[in-house]
């Protein structure tokens, strides 16, 4: 057990006040995720953008008594708090956690590579959880943020531990071995992520080798030329270090010689056989996956059962049980209203934590609810276990539980005695199933967590609204990463307007807002006042500006804390008078000047009687003063991006003189925050940039996709020479064809344009041409040179592979266009990684 004065002393800081000695369990590194105050040490992270040192004040006055902190703070402000500090946060979090590794003496797993990192972690659980108590990083923690959160969670009881780690550049795996230290460790694989950080695939790979410095022994594959010779190199170098601690190999591969050399890898019904010999002996597994990727995956898992000596009929029965990973929490429509979060897979108080995050963000809905199977595999008694469970729900709000499973229905007094907490407890899914009534859901955003023997995708299946085989995916990591991406180009005090107008470019609208209000940002952007009174209903409480204000919904505005923007003396006049017969003073408001673009704003003859209405009444205050650039992302039409900013600048200056108080100025977008620094001003708008699109090439291999479409095959039909296919029958076999129906059409927002071949989908990662006219609801792809295409069939409309901007391309139009296009009708699945 830690307190602040233990803590001290491994961190060798200055304990600069000390009023007690709490026990420290828990680290917290964002303020937004506090669940337990009284045990949780806060060490705040400084970045470039943002310095959690700012958030002391509101976590001390929530109960939290424990800080690391590198900066100089005011002792006054925390009279009953333990302060403690040190010159860098983030490397006395790794020392802290270093030392805490160091205190156990069990198998520790590193794994490393550029995929597969968090399937193998997950794959060896299943396999091995029967046979020790294991702990594991929680989903993908595998940064210089997530391994330490990882590692933390050691306890004595865990007799087996398995962490992943990641890098994005030169320097970060010597940190994460320190804190990792693996006994053993497994390489999966070599790939492109992240690799603009290196100068090539043999730094990277050098680099990650790092994490088995001090290892004995190390799984990898010798298929990866450069993997394989950058190995036996690394083994020549620390792998010898002496007799007795010496680096051992286990390669495999199904090319040449190797310690598992694998012969054969035959497909055959969703299943897949792998024989191979190991120390001249025969073995074989069967696994339910026919991918590349799952197969490369389990045959790294084999070779640590082996190694462990595992019977090879229990690793073969185990090995075909395997099931897929969930790498990501999914938010979907339920019934009666309802929001729906999948995370089905597993059930322990780590994922727990993450998941109630990610209900937490959600404000859609009043109720929150929890469906809770047993968990397992936790080294705690019931009774600890599950009021730590009472105790992390209270935190976070949860309205009602419904636990499923023998242990927890045994401990339901523990959960019956919180406040404003409604519980209902069965034995068993089957039991839940069998009294389920969907009418007792309403209105409500619903967590289904349960460990995969409870199979609740039963239950998803019942609570799942459904709709259209059509789906739009939202990668809400992504966006995040991309809002990141554009942060980092910012100055540190330049502030970030976020772009939801058009149901967020066809992404959603509270789903995305509740994501950006979460993260930060300062401003959301709406383009009409109805968008920005649903916000509001759905607990959007940030500020919210209204590109196009219409007198008829002034009254809204006003009610709903919007903030309109006024771009004439015509509609400043409207809403003066709106705002007077309300009663309120000094109401926010966005003045749009136009510099060039000619669509709407003030003009430069305009400013002196601007100025002279806003400074002659108390009604209004300006928040900011903004114009729009007509082609930020265009080299051709840099002079007049130029003149622009120049114009912005001396108008935004006479007005700011008159006004006589500060007021936040911006002009760029998107592709302006990059190609033009100089006029990041005050505050920056992020649109279509957020969705992974940008017109700048500079930017664009560092977004990440967003968004997905696809939808499915709905029928083949094998075609004679000269039979016609679709309205019209403008498309004609020359020769024998096959022909898929797919599920989408124009109402689905998917361009009639794209007729006749223009447009193209991919079915098993091969691009089949649209055959014919586009029908309202479905169209027909020519997939003649694929084989094997099936009813229900998955089809790529768009997506990482087709990307948006090709699909824009074909259609002869822009991506915002084709993004903005999609019908609601078309079922948005969000999910977070």
């Amino acid at each position: 057990m830690y307190n602040a004065e233990s803590i001290n002393k491994i961190l060798k800081g200055e304990l600069l006040q000390q009023t007690g000695s709490s026990s420290i369990e828990h680290i917290l590194l964002d303020s937004r995720k506090l669940n337990f105050p009284e045990s949780s040490l806060f060490i705040p992270i400084v970045s470039p953008r943002r310095n959690a040192h700012q958030y002391m004040e509101e976590l001390y006055r929530k109960g939290v008594s424990n800080f690391l902190v590198s900066e100089d703070v005011n002792l006054a402000l925390y009279p009953k708090a333990n302060i403690i500090h040190v010159k860098d946060t983030l490397q006395a979090l790794h020392t802290l956690v270093a030392a805490h590794r160091h205190q156990f003496h069990i198998p520790v797993i590193g794994i490393t590579g550029s995929n597969g990192k968090t399937t193998v972690k997950e794959w060896l659980y299943q396999l091995l959880e029967k046979d020790y108590n294991i702990v594991r990083s929680p989903k993908s923690y595998n940064s210089q943020i997530g391994v330490p959160l990882s590692v933390w969670q050691m306890k004595p009881e865990n007799e087996l531990a398995i962490f992943e780690a990641g890098i994005s550049q030169p320097g970060e795996m010597m940190n994460l071995e320190k804190i990792i230290h693996p006994n053993i460790g497994i390489f999966t694989n070599v790939g492109e992520a992240h690799d603009e950080g290196f100068l090539n695939v043999r730094q990277k790979v050098n680099e990650k080798l790092v994490l088995f410095m001090k290892s004995e022994l190390l799984i990898y594959c010798k298929d990866y030329p450069v993997l394989n010779e950058c190995v036996s190199s690394f083994h020549n170098t620390v792998g010898k270090r002496d007799k007795e601690n010496s680096l051992q190999l286990l390669s495999w591969s199904r090319k040449m010689e190797a310690d598992l050399r694998v012969i054969s890898v035959d497909r055959n019904d969703n299943h897949t056989r792998i024989d191979a010999l190991y120390k001249s002996e025969p073995h074989y597994i069967r696994i339910p996956f026919i991918d590349e990727g799952s197969i490369e995956n389990a045959i790294h898992c084999w070779a640590l059962m082996l190694y462990l000596g595992k019977d090879p009929e229990v690793i073969r029965q185990r090995m075909e049980g395997l099931t897929n990973i969930a790498m990501r929490l999914e938010l979907k429509q339920g019934i009666n209203n309802c929001s729906l979060i999948n995370d089905s897979y597993n059930s322990d108080l780590g994922s727990l934590s993450i998941a109630l995050d990610f209900l937490q963000q959600q404000q859609q809905h009043p109720t929150r609810t929890l469906i809770l199977s047993d968990i397992l595999q936790s080294g705690k008694s019931d009774a600890s276990l599950y009021e730590e469970v009472a105790r992390l729900l209270q935190k976070r709000g949860i309205n009602k539980l419904i636990g499923i499973g023998k242990n927890i229905t045994h401990q339901k007094k523990i959960f019956q005695l919180l406040d404003n907490v409604k519980s209902q407890f069965f034995n068993s899914t089957e039991e839940f199933i069998r009294d389920f009534n969907p009418q007792e859901f309403q209105s409500e955003t619903i967590l289904i967590k349960g460990a995969r023997v409870f199979e609740f995708e039963r239950i998803g299946k019942r609570l799942e609204q459904k709709a259209h085989q059509t789906i739009l995916e939202i990668n809400l990591s992504a966006i995040q990463h991309n809002v990141k991406q554009f942060q980092s180009y910012l100055k540190p005090d330049t502030k970030m307007m976020a772009m939801v107008k058009a149901f967020s470019y066809g992404s959603g609208s509270f789903e995305i807002a509740n994501l950006l209000q979460f993260l930060g940002v300062d401003y959301l952007t709406v383009a009409y006042a109805d968008e920005g009174v649903d916000l509001r209903r759905s607990g959007i409480t940030m500020p919210i500006m209204v590109m196009n204000p219409e007198p008829s919904t002034f009254d809204a505005i006003l009610q709903c804390d919007l903030e309109p923007e006024i771009y004439s003396m015509h509609v400043l006049q409207q809403f003066l008078e709106e705002v007077r017969l309300s009663g309120k003073k000094e109401f926010p408001v966005h003045i749009k000047l136009d510099t060039g673009m000619h669509r709407l704003g003030f003009e430069e003859k305009d400013i002196a009687s601007l100025a002279e209405m806003l400074t002659a009444t108390d009604l209004l205050k300006v928040k900011s003063i903004f114009s729009h650039l007509a082609g930020s992302e265009d080299p051709k039409l840099d002079a007049l991006t130029r003149k622009q900013g120049k114009l912005f600048g001396e108008m935004s200056h006479e007005l700011q003189k008159a006004l006589g108080y500060g007021v936040i100025r911006h002009i760029v977008n998107s592709a302006g925050i990059y190609r033009h620094p100089d006029l990041q001003l005050d505050m920056v708008r992020l649109g279509i940039g957020m969705y992974g699109v940008n017109s700048s090439r500079e930017t664009q291999g560092q977004l990440r996709n967003v968004s997905t479409l696809k939808t499915t095959v709905a029928q083949v039909k094998h075609l004679k020479t000269g039979e016609t296919v679709g309205y019209g029958a403008t498309w004609k076999a020359k020769a024998p064809a096959t022909i898929a129906t797919v599920r989408i059409g124009y109402a689905d927002g998917y361009p009639r344009a794209l007729s006749h071949g223009k447009g193209k989908m991919l079915i098993h990662g091969k691009l089949a041409p649209v055959a014919g006219i586009i029908a309202m609801d479905m169209l027909m792809l020519d997939i003649t040179a694929i084989p094997n295409v099936e009813e229900g069939d998955e089809v790529i409309v768009f997506g990482e592979a087709l990307p948006v901007e090709e699909l824009s391309k074909w259609a002869g139009t822009i991506p915002y266009e084709i993004l903005t296009g999609i019908s609601q009708r078309v079922k948005r699945v969000y999910f977070q990684e």
